[in-house]
């Protein structure tokens, strides 16, 4: 199938250095939208209003801690599913996804990879030409290990079995950048990646995480518990 006979969005939000994605068939107008954020859910309706798309679901790549998801809200507008991985402890998701699980939506397919590391409940999504990461695999960098069931060891067998086991021309759409960067490719993470290039081992990773001295995130005393209720009041 055409990469190009999909509609794609690649939106920011800049509080929290979020992309949102939708996806969606050209023909059918079947449409996903991956890592909505609570302030940016309107325009996220609008688009959605004004390519008269019908959103399916509504994919999550992990429990987030940096800001509260726009799935409940886009949920309250929509007809569609929020889905999160089995392992993300998500009390409010209508899926619980499974490694190599597949969604549809119109002539398209998503494929689900587990990639556990920077969270247990880390999921990233395969379609066409282009593999969306989450925290998992960043833009020369990866997510943080320190909190929330993170793991140098399992996030870097994530990377390199699971997303670098793609081809190299596949399209890397992180969920974060914080320089202005809006997406890679396989080949070059593997090249140039300062954490995750092929040159490095297990144990060089491991050191490079263990050794990172970073503040905690902001909102995260509010946004973990608000997103394992997938942004619900209650």
């Amino acid at each position: 199938m055409r990469p190009d006979s999909f509609l794609f969005y690649q939106l920011f939000e800049a509080e929290s250095f979020t992309y949102t994605y939708v996806l969606a068939d050209r023909k059918t107008r079947e449409a996903i939208v991956i890592d909505p954020v609570m302030e940016t859910h309107e325009r996220d309706l609008k688009l959605l209003e004004e390519e008269e798309l019908k959103l399916l679901y509504i994919l999550e790549t992990h429990v987030h801690a940096d800001h509260i998801t726009g799935a409940a809200l886009l949920k309250e507008k929509t007809n569609s599913k929020i889905c999160l991985s089995e392992h993300s402890g998500a009390l409010r998701a209508d899926l619980l996804l499974k490694n190599d699980q597949r969604l549809r939506f119109g002539q398209h397919e998503i494929k689900c990879l587990s990639t556990p590391g920077h969270t247990d409940g880390c999921m990233s999504y395969y379609c066409e030409d282009r593999v969306f990461t989450g925290d998992a695999l960043l833009i020369r960098g990866c997510g943080r290990t320190d909190f929330q069931q993170g793991s140098p060891d399992k996030l870097f067998h994530s990377v390199r079995e699971k997303l670098f086991s793609l081809s190299d021309e596949i399209y890397v759409y992180p969920a974060h950048d914080y320089n202005g960067q809006t997406r890679s490719q396989i080949s070059l993470e593997k090249k140039f990646n300062s954490r995750l290039n092929l040159g490095l081992s297990n144990s060089d990773f491991s050191q490079i995480m263990n050794s990172l001295k970073l503040a905690r995130p902001k909102k995260i005393e509010v946004s973990v518990p608000a997103n394992l209720r997938c942004g619900f009041a209650n």
